[in-house]
C-alpha cells in the first residue's frame, strides 16, 4: 500500500506564463481603452469646472464693481437733481418777488391815479356846489328881499 500524496495544488509549469503574459496584455489593453479615456474626461471635467468657478467668480466681481457704479450715477443724478430743484426753486421766489414787486408798484400808481381823479372830481364838485349855492343864495336874497340884485 503506498500513500501518493500530491499537496501542490498549482504547478509551475509553461501554462502559468502564458497566462501571466495574457492577463499583463490583458491590463494593457483595459488600460488604454479605459481607464486612460475616462481619468482623461475626469482631468477635462476637473478644469471645465474650475474654469466655471473662476468665470463665476470673475463674473460676481463685475457685478459688484457695475453696482458700486450704478450707485455712484444713481448718487451723482440725484445730487444734480436736488440742485436744479434748489435753483428752480429761487428762480421762482425771485420771479414771484418780481411779480409782488411789480404789482405793489402797479397797485400803487393806480391808487395815486385814483386818487388824483377822486381829487379832480371833488374839486369840481366843490366848485359846481359852491356855483350853485352862490345861485341859491342869491335866489333866496332876492325872494327875501324883493328885488333884483346885479
Amino acid at each position: 500500500m503506498q500513500i501518493i500524496s500530491n499537496i501542490a495544488l498549482i504547478t509551475i509549469n509553461e501554462t502559468l506564463f502564458v497566462q501571466l503574459f495574457s492577463f499583463l496584455i490583458f491590463l494593457f489593453i483595459i488600460n488604454r481603452l479605459m481607464i486612460r479615456p475616462l481619468r482623461d474626461i475626469s482631468h477635462e471635467r476637473e478644469a471645465h469646472i474650475e474654469k466655471i468657478q473662476i468665470d463665476t467668480v470673475e463674473a460676481g466681481q463685475e457685478v459688484e464693481q457695475l453696482m458700486k457704479q450704478i450707485k455712484k450715477q444713481e448718487t451723482k443724478a440725484l445730487d444734480t437733481a436736488h440742485e436744479i430743484r434748489v435753483k428752480i426753486e429761487e428762480s421762482g421766489k425771485h420771479e414771484a418777488d418780481e411779480i409782488v414787486h411789480s404789482a405793489y408798484q402797479e397797485v400803487e400808481t393806480l391808487s395815486k391815479e385814483n386818487q388824483r381823479q377822486l381829487t379832480a372830481l371833488v374839486e369840481e364838485a366843490r366848485k359846481s356846489v359852491q356855483k350853485e349855492a352862490e345861485t341859491l343864495a342869491r335866489n333866496m336874497m332876492e325872494k327875501l328881499l324883493d328885488r333884483r340884485l346885479s
